[in-house]
C-alpha cells in the first residue's frame, strides 16, 4: 500500500481508548475532555478485522496507544488477537500488574514515557504522584523480557535541566532513550519544546556517533551512540527536521477514524463502514482512498486544516 507520494505504508498506530489515568499537562486541558461512550469505541473484534485487512494491504507493525492503552479492560487479549508485530506505548504505571501477561500474549516491546526523574516535576506534568510506580513498571517490563525504550519530551522551563540525568538513568538501566520534539497539538500550544539540535549540542557532539538503522519499521528516530553508553540515544525531530517524506504510518483513533497525518483531520470513518455492513472490499477501498490522499507533509505552525482534537483523543 502506497500513498499518492509513493510512500509505502507499513505501520499502524491504534488508539484503543481516549481515557488516561494521568492528567498530562501537555495532552489534556485542566477542565478535562468529554470521553467517548463505550458504544462509540471500536470493539476488539472490529480492531482485529481492520488490522487483518491492513495486513493484507502491507501493514507489518501495529502499535497500541491511547490515552493510556492499559486502562482499556481486556487489552491484553487484544494483543493476542492482532496479526503481525504488536507493540505498545504506555505511561508505565500499570506495567507492574500487566507486563508478564503482555509478554505471554505476544507483545513485542513497549515504549514508556519518562519525562522526568524529579517527583515534583512528575506531579506537575501528570497530575499524579506516581513516579515510583512508573519506575517499577520499567523494571517489571524488563523482568518480563519485554524490550523497552524510554520516550522523553523536553520542554523549556519544565524538564530541560534533566536531559543528562535521564541519559544516565537509561545507561544504568541499559535502555534506549529517545528525545521527541514537542508538537503543537491541543494544550501543547502553550508550551515550548526544545529542538533536537540543542539537546545534541548540550550532550556534546564530540561524544556522539551517528548510527544508521536499516529497519524501515524502527521509526523516525535518528540514533547515536554516546561514550559510556551500551545503548542508544535517539532524537525524533518532527519540527526541526521534518521527516514527512519518509512517513510510513497511519493512525486509527479509538472511535474508528483513520487518520493519515497527525496534524490533519483528513482520513476515513471506518467505524461507519464496519457498523453499516460494509464488506472487506469496501473497507479496503476506503482505506486505499484515504491513504492515497495522505498529506505530503505537516505544516505545524499554521492552523490551516489542523485537527482540533487533543493528543489523548487522537492517540500518541
Amino acid at each position: 500500500m502506497t500513498d499518492g507520494n509513493g510512500r509505502k505504508i507499513e505501520y499502524l498506530r491504534v488508539s484503543v481508548t481516549d481515557k488516561c489515568n494521568f492528567r498530562c499537562r501537555y495532552c489534556m486541558p485542566k477542565e478535562g475532555i468529554r470521553h467517548l461512550q463505550h458504544q462509540d469505541v471500536l470493539s476488539f473484534e472490529e480492531i482485529r478485522r481492520l488490522a487483518e485487512i491492513m495486513k493484507d494491504m502491507g501493514v507489518r507493525k501495529i502499535r497500541l496507544t491511547g490515552g493510556e492503552p492499559l486502562v482499556r479492560k481486556g487489552v491484553v487479549s487484544l494483543v493476542s488477537m492482532l496479526p503481525g508485530a504488536v507493540y505498545m506505548t504506555t505511561n508505565g504505571c500499570m506495567l507492574p500488574e500487566y507486563a508478564g501477561a503482555l509478554k505471554e500474549a505476544g507483545l513485542c516491546g513497549v515504549n514508556i514515557s519518562l519525562d522526568t526523574l524529579d517527583r515534583n516535576t512528575f506531579c506537575k506534568l501528570t497530575g499524579r504522584d506516581e513516579l515510583d510506580l512508573v519506575l517499577r513498571g520499567i523494571n517489571a517490563a524488563r523482568e518480563a523480557g519485554l524490550p523497552v525504550k524510554l520516550n522523553c519530551v523536553p520542554i523549556k522551563g519544565i524538564n530541560e535541566g534533566e536531559i543528562e540525568a535521564l541519559c544516565d538513568f537509561a545507561a544504568r538501566m541499559q535502555l534506549d532513550i529517545r528525545f521527541i520534539e514537542l508538537m503543537p497539538i491541543g494544550c501543547m500550544h502553550d508550551l515550548t519544546g526544545i529542538p533536537s539540535d540543542e539537546i545534541i549540542k548540550k550532550l556534546g557532539t564530540d561524544s556522539l556517533e551517528p548510527i544508521e538503522d536499516a529497519d524501515t519499521l524502527a521509526g523516525p528516530a535518528q540514533y547515536f551512540k554516546m561514550r559510556g553508553f551500551a545503548t542508544r540515544i535517539g532524537f525524533i525531530s518532527p519540527m526541526s527536521h521534518r521527516f514527512c517524506n519518509v512517513c510510513n504510518r497511519i493512525r486509527l483513533t479509538a472511535d474508528g477514524y483513520l487518520k493519515t497525518c497527525l496534524q490533519y483531520a483528513t482520513g476515513a470513518d471506518l467505524r461507519a463502514l464496519l457498523r453499516g455492513g460494509a464488506d472487506d472490499k469496501a473497507i479496503w477501498d476506503a482505506i486505499e482512498s484515504a491513504v492515497r490522499n495522505k498529506p505530503s507533509a505537516h505544516t505545524f505552525g499554521s492552523c490551516d486544516g489542523s485537527d482540533i482534537r487533543r493528543m489523548v483523543q487522537i492517540g500518541g
